[in-house]
């Protein structure tokens, strides 16, 4: 499986860096890793700010507030969790797996607020979306959101971001 990240950055309150870059994709691979997802992928990563995810959060989803990441797949969803692919997902090779908005100032202020690390909370945030495109979705009931957290956990581990 080969990752190719597309990402673009629509903020201006917190500097992007390579490093960033890097944990964000060895998240995201390993996620994908993680749940056995052996095509080449694409995925298209915004940063933005608290204003900007709020506008986003309000204009696809009805919801006027700020977040820390928002997930939009591409693939069919399965009513049990999961994802169906298509041939015509296909695209150069890949499957476009979806977008992913991160706002950059919230990672922040939960890096602070939870107390652990910028690189780490960014990584989670990485790795929660991910799993959001593949068709896990924690607000369907207790059992979902526990199998989703402990994932996380366990992905996050395999690359050293622990709390």
């Amino acid at each position: 499986m080969k990752l190719n990240l597309v990402w673009e950055d629509c903020q201006n309150k917190i500097k992007v860096t390579d490093s960033e870059i890097n944990i964000i994709t060895q998240a995201i691979e390993e996620a994908l890793s993680y749940e056995d997802f052996e095509y080449d992928t694409e995925i298209n990563l915004m940063f933005t700010d608290n204003d900007g995810i709020r506008e986003i959060n309000n204009e696809q989803r009805n919801i006027d507030r700020a977040t820390d990441v928002l997930s939009f797949p591409m693939l069919e969803q399965e009513e049990d969790g999961g994802i169906v692919i298509y041939d015509e997902d296909f695209i150069d090779g890949r499957v476009l797996l979806g977008d992913i908005v991160i706002s950059l100032e919230r990672a922040e202020e939960q890096a602070n607020e939870y107390g652990h690390s910028f690189s780490r909370e960014i990584g989670f945030l990485a790795v929660h979306s991910v799993l959001h495109l593949l068709g896990y979705d924690h607000e369907l009931g207790e059992a979902e959101e526990k199998e989703m957290f402990s994932k996380q956990e366990e992905i996050l581990k395999n690359i050293g971001l622990t709390r």
